[in-house]
């Protein structure tokens, strides 16, 4: 199957599956919080939250039929080989992510238009630290095996290697774009579907767009060229997993100071990547790569 077409029929399904199954683990969440206060955090959770998580446990156990649809029968092939000999570019690329955002967040403090929660304690930032760290790892690993591994590297041998860096970075950019609407008033089996037309809401409004899908979409091929330098996804790994930790540290413990408002083109919100300041970041970050000499190898091949 063509890998664009595979990939818009998993998400299709994920999308659907992740809408049915929500409501059912919202209902599961309730019953447990009634038997048990160890289950009562869990159960107060906004419904949207149990959307995020049936999308991430569906997309997970989705991944490896949705690499056979497209050919591939082994990690290797997308990108995931042995770790040995490879952790120095893990590394690497975490600590090039994690001080490329590090440069937004430092700035955006010293312009005074974000603060510090005033009410946050010490366990609280530990637990924020530990929660970002687990995302990082996760959504790291999943989004570059879908969208460099298997999407880029599938594109690359069908349709060349400009339109594999283009569209795969345009998909890649896309998806991240789902709103989180209202609560709806009472859970029922349909309100996943229900509510994701308002989830999609987020396509059409051009101030959600302008500047976040420019830095979204250089992201996607940066973490592209990375894996065409190395020819892995260590790199990539490590670059988006240092990205993903300061997008959720940054949003949980820090506000918006009063002058925030005035100018949040430039430095974007809570999000980091909403900011013409990401832009110029990630403009430099690209061009390294471009230029980064290119290693001898073969990608794997996808049919």
């Amino acid at each position: 199957m063509r890998p664009l077409r595979s990939l818009l029929l998993y998400m299709a399904a994920i999308l659907l599956g992740a809408a049915l199954v929500a409501p059912w683990l919202y209902w599961l969440a309730q019953w447990a919080g009634s038997h048990s206060s160890i289950f009562t955090r869990l159960s107060t959770q906004p419904f949207h939250r149990y959307i995020d998580r049936a999308l991430l446990g569906l997309a997970l156990l989705g991944l490896w039929p949705f690499l056979r649809s497209i050919g591939v029968d082994s990690w290797a092939a997308v990108g995931l080989v042995k770790p040995s000999g490879n952790w120095g570019r893990l590394a690497a690329g975490f600590a090039l992510g994690f001080a490329s955002l590090a440069g937004v967040a430092l700035l955006a403090f010293a312009g005074g238009v974000r603060t510090l929660k005033a009410d946050t304690t010490a366990s609280e930032v530990f637990g924020k630290l530990l929660s970002a760290g687990l995302t990082a790892v996760v959504v790291a690993l999943l989004e570059e095996l879908l969208f460099r591994g298997a999407l880029f590297g599938a594109l690359r041998k069908v349709h060349g290697w400009t339109t594999a860096l283009l569209v795969s970075s345009g998909v890649y950019a896309l998806v991240h774009f789902f709103q989180k609407p209202a609560e709806p008033a009472q859970v029922i089996w349909s309100s996943g579907v229900e509510m994701l037309p308002r989830m999609l809401r987020g396509f059409l409004e051009i101030e959600m767009l302008v500047p976040a899908f420019f830095n979204l979409f250089l992201a996607g091929m940066i973490l592209a060229l990375a894996y065409e330098r190395t020819g892995n996804l260590y790199l990539s790994i490590g670059l988006h997993a240092g990205w993903i930790f300061w997008l959720k540290f940054y949003g949980a413990v820090t506000v918006a100071a009063a002058q925030a408002s005035a100018i949040p083109w430039l430095w974007g919100s809570g999000k980091l990547i909403d900011g013409w300041l990401a832009l110029a970041l990630l403009l430099p970050m690209l061009m390294a790569l471009w230029h980064f000499p290119l290693k001898k190898y073969t990608l794997a091949h996808v049919p």
